[in-house]
């Protein structure tokens, strides 16, 4: 008994060859995509204006940031007492604090 495997046709190595050949095209396109992006995305934009910021914040008394967002010419700081504090963001005084429901 002869345990060898069947004979590949030619026309099935042609196929597989291209194949690869597109795989590899594919894959290559696909990096340097990838690469493009990650350049375009990081890369420094001028037009972007550095945020400016107060020197410091007062809170009131016994309150304790929570967490801070930044708007357009705004500072809102979420205390631990369930209150919003919007301040100026140029001179950082309070314009309105909200109290949040639970």
């Amino acid at each position: 008994m002869d345990d060898s495997p069947p004979p590949v046709s030619p026309a099935t190595l042609k196929f597989l060859a291209r194949l690869v050949t597109v795989l590899t095209a594919t894959m290559i396109v696909g990096v340097v995509v990838i690469v493009a992006l990650l350049v375009i995305r990081f890369s420094g934009d001028e037009r972007t204006q550095p945020l400016t910021l107060p020197d410091s914040i007062t809170l009131p008394a016994g309150t304790r940031a929570e967490a801070v967002t930044f708007g357009g010419d705004w500072i809102a700081v979420v205390t631990g007492d369930d209150r919003i504090l919007i301040y100026d963001r140029e001179t950082a005084t309070l314009r309105q604090a909200v109290d949040i429901f639970r």
